[in-house]
């Protein structure tokens, strides 16, 4: 087995397909010759794409042993179709979401419905392989394969010195306060916004919303996007992965006079395990965004590893990542109350809440693994 991978989604860029697409080409290093065609920082994307089939048809010139080529998402492998001349080497693909449920005629009509010409489809859900089934790919073209995590996450510093990093780098006052965290860019599906003006004012007062992401540049609608037709702005910011929450938040917490949210912009690895550590809880207030699913939602297994209570919405492949009762709560998206109602327990009866720190951690270690993932992705490619 000698597989060609593909992706323009790739560190240092971050975000869970860019971590999901490195681990995967460097676990599938260990177990089969592997060669990689991966987008570089400095190159612009068009120069990417628009170099893409000549750059592929080298790679196999040189190395006539490649059998499989795999491309990790949708869009790069709907662009892989307009190639021709390698069509004899194996072809699979890996939808995340989005790259299924974009909300296109066109990409609906005349794009998606080709992608039963691959040998096989990867989803890394089940509510993307459903989505991927009532659209009319074969069902027996399709596997599912969850995404894995970095086992070596762990809690690295006590509460004392984590309260101390806060106030000292950020200036956050976490001290005596119930610290709920949220991590990721800020696009509508995720309802950071709709969790601030929603769910917040339901909590007590002594809960604070740290959030991890980083921050737009584009802090006021000055960008010219909403000058364009809605429709055509929406189909837009879901294809380039705008942080179209970004003013929403931004306007919410200027009108939040109680200082409960803060926004603390892309922090290192270390910081984020600190914090991710001693947060009374890690939160995924997903909300149905139509055109639009959450795909898996790893950040869920990060946070499960570091022992941290996980509360998520119950909304597309997150379902996958967080087992209701084992390493998270799952609960009804945009219902406000039901959200206000079980992280309150927190703060008045945390004793009722199922969820033992060390066995949350330990079942997410048991069943997600990156050397999981890459063996079965071995496994199905062997098979096709």
């Amino acid at each position: 087995m000698v597989i060609l991978f593909v992706s323009h989604k790739y560190p240092p860029a971050t975000g869970g397909m860019e971590r999901q697409s490195f681990e995967l080409i460097e676990g599938m290093k260990r177990l089969s010759k592997v060669h990689a065609l991966v987008y570089q920082p400095g190159e612009s994307r068009a120069k990417f794409f628009w170099m893409l089939h000549k750059r592929i048809k080298r790679i196999l010139k040189e190395n006539p042993d490649i059998n499989t080529i795999h491309f990790n998402d949708g869009l790069i492998a709907a662009f892989s179709m307009l190639h021709g001349k390698y069509r004899w080497v194996k072809r699979t693909v890996t939808l995340h979401g989005l790259d299924v449920v974009f909300p296109s005629y066109l990409y609906q009509r005349y794009v998606f419905p080709r992608f039963s010409r691959f040998d096989l489809i990867i989803t890394v859900s089940k509510a993307t392989a459903n989505a991927c089934q009532s659209r009319g790919i074969p069902m027996e073209k399709i596997v599912v394969i969850n995404n894995g995590v970095d086992e070596g996450l762990v809690n690295t510093l006590p509460r004392k010195e984590v309260d101390r990093l806060l106030l000292e780098r950020y200036g956050v006052q976490s001290k005596g306060k119930k610290i709920l965290l949220t991590i990721g860019r800020p696009v509508k599906r995720k309802g950071f916004s709709w969790f601030i003006e929603y769910v917040l004012p339901l909590l007590h007062r002594d809960f604070i919303l740290l959030m991890i992401g980083p921050l737009s540049r584009r802090k006021s609608r000055g960008s010219g996007f909403h000058l364009l037709p809605k429709l055509l702005r929406r189909k837009l910011e879901l294809f380039l992965g705008t942080p179209d929450d970004e003013y929403p938040i931004e306007k919410l917490i200027a009108t939040e006079r109680s200082g409960r949210v803060h926004r603390l912009g892309k922090l290192d690895k270390g910081e984020i395990q600190a914090i991710l550590g001693v947060a009374d809880a890690f939160i995924m207030p997903n909300i149905e965004v139509e055109g639009d699913m959450e795909g898996f939602g790893l950040v869920c297994l990060e946070a499960s590893l570091c022992s941290t209570r996980v509360f998520a919405s119950a909304s597309g492949g997150i379902s996958d990542a967080v087992i209701d009762g084992k390493n998270g709560i799952l609960l009804p998206p945009g219902d406000a109350t039901s959200w206000a109602e079980h992280l309150n327990r927190l703060m008045y009866d945390p004793d009722s809440i199922p969820l033992n720190r060390d066995e949350i951690s330990s079942f997410t270690r048991e069943h997600f693994s990156w050397k999981k993932m890459c063996a079965e992705y071995l496994l199905h490619f062997y098979k096709i």
